[in-house]
């Protein structure tokens, strides 16, 4: 039997989701490779994305600014380590390391998270969620490769893993986020709060905050900084997360997510496509523990009892 028309359109948006996401870091190494500080990079993304979704994201809320008010303190938390902190450290992590290792490093964000449940929760995982943990840390070490001459930079594995605690955080905020809250307030919220924090750390000094505006090199050819400006805020960041909405939706933000996991493939076809980046072999069978091991813990995350006021913690994370 085929799936559904409901389940195919479904599918479909949550791969163009993942596609789209997997998109960020290809248009960021152009404008960073240019003199833009990550910081500078992750404020024009965001900033602009939430503002973008500002107008939505007050028609969903229809009023209800009680609800907003209520959570102005988690969205601002939720803004700081799950946007500003995920952003910043993984574009940080792509000055020194090829698009798709950074992903995978951030990625490691979903195990972190196991831990969490289980130290602070008392959540102890079942089996299945303690072997993917296990393929996923064993694959970080092949993506390391530090014995090969793929050896990667010190300085970008801990932006990378700087990354994943901020994707952790991004899963554990969201997990305890009101459920009367929409997602995409939350989205527009946080990305507007990481934003503002980041732009004022930036003012005072505290960060480096560089742009440039000259032309940038993309894809091999000379073009304007806002070609990669527009890639970053309207299709990794808007059409990314509308489409990652619709889908969670649709085929319910288990599944949704457990598709999702496909981002870490399209970023390393992306970026060997338009930057010529192709980890070693050695990496990129690192990578594949690293992604079989996700998708065994979302796995047994499917195979648990769902928890309705939890469904927000799966939805797509804002990279």
């Amino acid at each position: 039997m085929g799936q559904p028309p409901a389940a195919g359109a479904g599918l479909a948006l949550a791969l163009l989701s993942a596609i789209t996401f997997a998109t960020s870091g290809t248009f960021a190494r152009s404008l960073i490779d240019d003199g833009w500080s990550a910081e500078a990079v992750v404020i024009a993304r965001v900033g602009i994305a939430a503002l973008v979704l500002a107008v939505p994201a007050m028609l969903v809320l229809r009023g209800r600014w009680q609800v907003l008010r209520r959570n102005l303190a988690s969205i601002g938390v939720f803004g700081v380590l799950g946007v500003a902190v995920a952003q910043a450290c993984f574009f940080n992590a792509v000055r020194y390391l090829p698009v798709g290792v950074a992903l995978l490093l951030e990625y490691l964000g979903i195990v972190l998270v196991v831990g969490w449940t289980w130290l602070v929760q008392g959540q102890r995982p079942r089996r299945l969620t303690v072997a993917g943990s296990a393929a996923a840390v064993a694959g970080l070490v092949f993506v390391l490769d530090l014995t090969g001459a793929g050896r990667l930079d010190l300085v970008g594995v801990l932006w990378g893993l700087g990354a994943a605690v901020g994707l952790a955080g991004y899963f554990v905020l969201a997990g305890r986020v009101d459920p009367a809250l929409p997602s995409m307030v939350m989205a527009s919220g946080g990305m507007a709060a990481g934003a503002g924090v980041l732009l004022l750390l930036g003012l005072t000094g505290t960060l480096p905050l560089r742009a440039t505006f000259d032309t940038v090199q993309f894809a091999g050819t000379e073009t304007s900084w806002l070609v990669p400006i527009v890639g970053l805020t309207l299709v990794a960041a808007v059409v990314a997360y509308l489409t990652g909405i619709a889908a969670v939706r649709t085929l319910g933000s288990r599944l949704a997510s457990f598709v999702g996991l496909t981002e870490v493939l399209f970023a390393v076809l992306i970026a060997w496509l338009v930057l010529g980046e192709l980890p070693t072999v050695v990496q990129l069978f690192g990578g594949l523990l690293i992604v079989a091991g996700v998708a065994l813990v979302r796995l047994d995350e499917l195979r648990a009892p769902v928890e309705p006021t939890r469904t927000e913690a799966t939805e797509p994370a804002l990279r």
